[in-house]
């Protein structure tokens, strides 16, 4: 193996064995480096205890910080002459597990490493390196189960879910990160034990899920994550998706169909120069949202016919109440229930094109999610029929094109009506109050069905609103 890749590990083992302390490679880096990846986040574990080490990690680093101290954790950062940063995190060796009626691990420390290693959540992550040495460590055989590509936990999985059940959401994480499996017996531990997820803090999971998304194979992750019980505990309204079909076979499998939206959304990503660029959370959050509104709305009309009537608004609501139970940042909440909210709004434009006031509002009312929206009305059109799937893709791109043509001639960021507060004011006569923003929202509306006017027509067209308004 060529180990050259960390010279900082070396040299910080290097340091350590000085101090008469072991220190060895663990987890991630270890996994990275069987896989041939290149990591620059180095996470280390220590027979030192945190106040032992942290003055060698305070002159070995550039930057220190110490979050993780009553885990026993604390880091530095270094930067290398080419400006890469390398960040390291030292943990004294230990072993934690859950209370049962408690959302957070209690940490005691162990003894040696191979202790260590035991409490890790799967054999793929439970090698360790030596250093300076440079001494492989797997008493577990994660070299084998990295070859096997298969997910194993080192101990009983039953014992090991009990300890800390956020493992069983890294389970299905690193079949989304890692396109591995889950052996059959660890996979029955986690059905048995879905329930456990329970007790774990909403900001925990919600990282297991993001990174999940983010990852290379989010559908394989969130399958894993339906399959195995975790999402009834901590995301109910994905596995609801999975409505039963009518006898007549009338609509789509709306788990299966949300499934295929995401790989349909994540195709539509750009580049880091494109106005979506990947991986985009709220874009594959809204993929995979978009329709969870529809199990609530389904109704069975005469013909054997299936209705979703509102599921756009009701599954908006039902977004912003599950990301929020999610812990999840309130910007990023409201693009992704607007963006369910809005995933209808364009189909109405393959059937009759719209005039410039109904792009306008499109434009307006979608805003800064303008990019995400059209990716995410793209990837819903999953139709078999290749002329209705023609005729929809051009509607967009004929929309689109208009768009960029009406911006050539107006500035949709800063799109206001023609008249401002003040000039309303002035001219009803009015002072500040509940009036002026009706007469404002008024005339925003105005503009935007008709475009930029000069103020002589948008003074006619206030007066003639106030006068028929208080007639």
């Amino acid at each position: 193996m060529d180990f050259e890749v960390w010279p900082e590990a070396i040299e910080l083992g290097q340091i350590f064995e000085q101090h008469g302390y072991e220190l060895s490679l663990v987890g991630g880096p270890v996994r990275d480096l069987l896989l041939h990846r290149r990591s620059h986040d180095l996470d280390f574990c220590s027979s030192a205890r945190p106040e032992e080490f942290e003055p060698i990690l305070r002159s070995w680093g550039e930057g220190f910080w110490d979050m993780g101290r009553k885990f026993g954790t604390l880091g530095a950062v270094r930067h290398r002459d080419d400006g890469t940063e390398v960040r390291v995190e030292v943990t004294t060796y230990r072993s934690d597990r859950y209370d049962p009626d408690s959302r957070k691990p209690e940490v005691a420390y162990g003894h040696d490493l191979l202790g260590d290693l035991s409490r890790r959540d799967f054999t793929i992550n439970a090698m360790a390196l030596r250093v300076p040495s440079l001494e492989f460590v797997d008493p577990f055989s994660g070299a084998s189960d990295l070859v096997k590509q298969v997910l194993r936990t080192p101990i009983d999985p039953e014992r090991s879910f009990d300890d800390d059940p956020l493992r069983m959401m890294r389970a299905v994480r690193f079949v989304a990160q890692l396109g591995f499996s889950i052996t059959p017996d660890t996979a029955v531990a986690i059905s048995d034990m879905a329930q456990r997820l329970s007790i774990v803090s909403a900001e925990r999971v919600r990282d297991e899920l993001v990174k999940m998304l983010l990852s290379e194979r989010p559908r394989e992750g969130i399958e894993a994550f339906v399959e195995s019980g975790l999402a009834d505990v901590v995301f109910p309204e994905i596995p609801a998706l999975q409505l039963e079909m009518d006898e007549h076979h009338r609509h789509k499998d709306v788990f299966e169909h949300t499934m295929m939206v995401l790989d349909r959304a994540i195709a539509l990503e750009t580049d880091d120069e494109g106005p979506v660029p990947a991986p985009d959370l709220t874009l594959r959050l809204a993929a995979l949202m978009h329709d969870i509104g529809k199990p609530a709305t389904r109704r069975f009309e005469p013909g054997g016919k299936v209705s979703f009537h509102h599921h756009d608004v009701v599954g908006a609501k039902l977004t912003r109440k599950r990301l929020k139970a999610l812990r999840f940042d309130r910007h990023l909440v409201q693009d992704v229930s607007e963006l369910v909210g809005l995933h209808l709004r364009f189909h109405g434009y393959v059937d009759e094109p719209w005039t410039d006031a109904a792009v306008r509002r499109y434009v307006k009312d979608s805003g800064h999610l303008y990019g995400r929206l059209n990716r995410l009305t793209r990837a819903d059109a999953t139709t078999q029929n290749h002329r209705k799937a023609r005729m929809f893709a051009q509607a967009m791109d004929e929309m689109e094109e208009r768009v960029v043509e009406l911006k050539k001639r107006e500035d949709f960021d800063a799109l206001r009506p023609d008249l401002d507060g003040s000039q309303i004011m002035q001219i009803l006569n009015l002072k500040p109050g509940p009036e002026i923003g009706q007469a404002y929202r008024h005339m925003l509306a105005f503009r935007l069905d008709n475009g930029p006017t000069d103020e002589q027509t948008a003074t006619v067209e206030l007066r003639r609103w106030w006068n028929e308004r208080n007639g």
